[in-house]
């Protein structure tokens, strides 16, 4: 039997049906234009938000995410299995799988898509740029042999909970548990979610490990059943990597009947945890002792972050490695750029770079090809706003980069974070503890949780609430002991709470990672020297010692 399992003709009346006569075929206009859009793009690859814009841009964000979820459900029920061989979709994309796609129709054989009427500007304007040049398609039918690039991320499935009882209640209570999980790991900006839709088909009977890595394309798998144990609704998850069948640890989450949405939340903010902290640990088992070239590329970009977040200086080279390592691979990949931006900036703000010039530049030009292949991505744009801050102190840039970020998606962690202690060094507390605190609710499984305590601790000390900065700084400083923004920002508040003995030792403690800080220095450096926020960390250092030059 072939492998060609959908036929489209671009050229002349525009058709997309089954291969197999007698097979299903698609009549709706923006079902068949969806599938084109998806035909004619790279490796047949297009980010939910251009679909959404493109098809239904008269539409509001929300509806539009919607209609998309909604035509994506009702092609699924016209295609049937074939649906789930063709097209894969996560959080952030929707991919068509160009080696099993038939072209017929050749440029000059007809109109492209002749008569597919869809009234929206955006695809009217690219409709029109296609028929302006109908020779830029000429490579699509080499391209539909080629199979769909790898993302850079590790895919993850979360499968609706297997109602153990049978009953119809448990069933949709598994099935609601599964979508708030799949809703609360795609926040994450290291990990790539099969949609809820797509997970759906394998809710009912056992979990095939097979199908869920050759058609979902996982690389892991949330799967598990619920049953009822007296008063209280009893869910065991597993949490398996689909290649291997290795079971990566199990979980139980306990909750009684009558408040099971009210008791959901933490339940599911620890299971999300623990996948985060189980992909990065295996990532960083895995690379440790292998070549390079033997590591999958999900896997470097996932150990380079991990890696970030340590204190060693040596994790912090192999970090930097391995990030790039990772460029090398996916050079049309905006997630490494941004990383390896981040990374040059933190080397320079906590005082690791040995070469401060070039690391504040490649910081600046990391990010800006980040944002030259992911223009409306908020992860880009928060990055870059961090690099324009804290290296350049360029405050009304980073401003701007960071509404951009959070009009793109407003609950995008990183963004709020940053956004948040913009604010803080503009002497703005009560926003900067605002955003700060919603950036640590929506980061459940980020590995930089000391990142964001410590820049929470800098937001209390906006708003003059020491000992809560105290507790953060001391926080953040537990899982990252080298981070000198924490260090310095308990300072701040060990300065202002009059513990004059602690402000000192944590002086000393400063002054052995950075022996040439001085309280010029800082000021020169520092983004928020010119408001309040800095004048009290200059006053912590000349009291804990610092000379002025």
């Amino acid at each position: 039997m072939s492998s060609k399992l959908l036929l489209i003709n671009l050229f002349g009346a525009c058709a997309v049906r089954s291969v197999e006569d007698g097979g299903f075929e698609l009549t709706g206009a923006k079902h068949k234009a969806l599938f084109v859009l998806l035909a004619t793009a790279p490796f047949g690859r297009r980010t939910r938000a251009f679909l959404q814009e493109t098809l239904w841009g008269v539409a509001c964000y929300d509806t539009g995410r919607q209609s998309l979820r909604r035509a994506l459900a009702d092609i699924k029920a016209v295609m049937g299995p074939v649906f789930g061989d063709l097209i894969t979709s996560t959080n952030a994309e929707v991919t068509l799988d160009l080696s099993r796609v038939k072209f017929v129709g050749l440029p000059g054989q007809g109109t492209f898509l002749e008569g597919l009427e869809i009234r929206e500007a955006g695809f009217q304007q690219w409709l029109a740029g296609i028929r302006a040049n109908p020779a830029q398609l000429d490579g699509i039918f080499s391209l539909s042999a080629r199979v769909a690039s790898v993302s850079i991320l590790p895919t993850v499935a979360v499968i609706p909970f297997r109602a153990v009882s049978g009953e119809a209640t448990d069933a949709t209570v598994g099935d609601w548990l599964a979508e708030e999980m799949c809703r609360s790991l795609s926040r994450s900006r290291l990990l790539a979610v099969i949609s809820h839709l797509s997970a759906r088909e394998f809710a009912s009977g056992g979990i095939d490990i097979e199908l869920v890595r050759t058609r979902l394309r996982a690389d892991y798998c949330l799967a598990g059943s619920i049953r009822r144990a007296g008063a209280d609704f009893v869910l065991d998850a597993d949490f398996v990597d689909v290649h291997s069948g290795r079971i990566l640890w199990t979980r139980q989450f306990t909750s009684p009947i009558d408040r099971v949405m009210q008791a959901a939340e933490s339940g599911i903010a620890a299971i999300v945890q623990a996948i985060g902290a189980a992909i990065a640990d295996e990532a960083l088992a895995h690379v440790a002792g292998r070549p390079m070239w033997e590591v999958e590329d999900h896997r470097l970009l996932i150990a380079g972050v991990r890696l970030m977040s340590r204190s060693r200086l040596l994790d912090l080279a192999k970090s930097r490695e391995l990030l790039e390592e990772a460029h090398r691979r996916a050079p049309h990949a905006a997630e490494p750029c941004s990383w390896l931006s981040k990374w040059h900036a933190l080397s320079v703000f906590n005082g690791w770079s040995t070469d401060v010039e070039s690391d504040r530049q490649l910081g600046l030009d990391y990010a800006g090809r980040a944002l030259d292949r992911s223009p409306d991505n908020s992860f880009c744009l928060a990055i870059d706003g961090f690099v324009q801050n804290n290296l350049y102190k360029r405050l009304d840039i980073a401003e701007h980069r960071f509404r951009a970020a959070l009009s793109a998606n407003p609950s995008d962690a990183l963004s709020n974070l940053l956004h948040g202690i913009l604010h803080a060094f503009k002497d703005q507390g009560a926003d900067a503890v605002r955003l700060t605190e919603k950036a640590r609710r929506l980061s459940p499984l980020d590995p930089f949780r000391y990142f964001y305590e410590s820049l929470s601790a800098s937001a209390y000390l906006s708003t003059e609430e020491y000992e809560k900065a105290l507790a953060l700084a001391d926080s953040s400083l537990v899982l990252n002991e080298r981070h000198t923004s924490s260090l310095r920002a308990k300072m701040v508040a060990l300065h202002n709470l009059g513990r004059r003995e602690e402000l000192l030792a944590a002086g000393q403690q400063l002054r052995a990672m950075t022996p040439d800080l001085t309280v010029s220095g800082y000021l020169r450096s520092h983004p928020a020297a010119d408001f309040r926020f800095g004048q009290r960390g200059a006053e912590a250092l000349r009291a804990a010692g610092f000379s002025e030059n």
